[in-house]
């Protein structure tokens, strides 16, 4: 089996929520594998426990695979747990071309304990003039953020 082949397949793997990610620039993507037996096994590991979008990122890693002739097995790993450090620098900054505010450092954000906020960029207008609307965004994984220049509400995918 060709891995360099099998990793181009699985680049192609979209996350359904946000499709300008692939599973290997969210991070999930963590390792393909080709057993004793000969059997192709892909791991993932979901952003958080119990997230909606793994069953059909399965199933779209099985298909793209499939329609190219290989046999695969998927395994989720959730140990070590997915953090925001594993996005891509290429995966940022198509979230950020998307309009969502990427992660604003490599740490788990808790301001929202104490009621302030990180300056964030809005990825419209690149003011820093902004504010939290909403610790819950869209899904789980963002906050809903508006820019104080443009007006403009965004998302902004939380650091994990």
């Amino acid at each position: 089996m060709d891995e360099k082949k099998i990793y181009e397949i699985l680049e192609s793997v979209k996350d359904p929520e946000i499709p300008v990610l692939s599973i290997a620039d969210l991070g999930i993507l963590r390792n393909v594998e080709i057993s004793e037996e000969g059997k192709l096994i892909v791991t993932i590991t979901p952003t958080y426990s119990g997230c909606p979008a793994m069953d059909t990122i399965e199933k779209d890693i099985l298909k793209a695979l499939n329609s190219e002739g290989y046999d695969a097995e998927i395994k989720t790993s959730i140990s070590p747990a997915w953090t925001t450090d594993w996005l891509t620098k290429k995966g940022r900054k198509n979230l950020e071309e998307y309009g969502i505010a990427p992660p604003a450092e490599s740490t788990t954000d808790k301001s929202f304990l104490t009621g302030s906020h990180k300056e964030l960029r809005c990825p419209q207008c690149k003011s820093t003039d902004t504010e939290m609307i909403s610790h819950f965004g869209s899904t789980a994984c963002k906050a809903l953020y508006k820019c104080k220049d443009c007006l403009e509400p965004f998302d902004y995918f939380k650091c994990i």
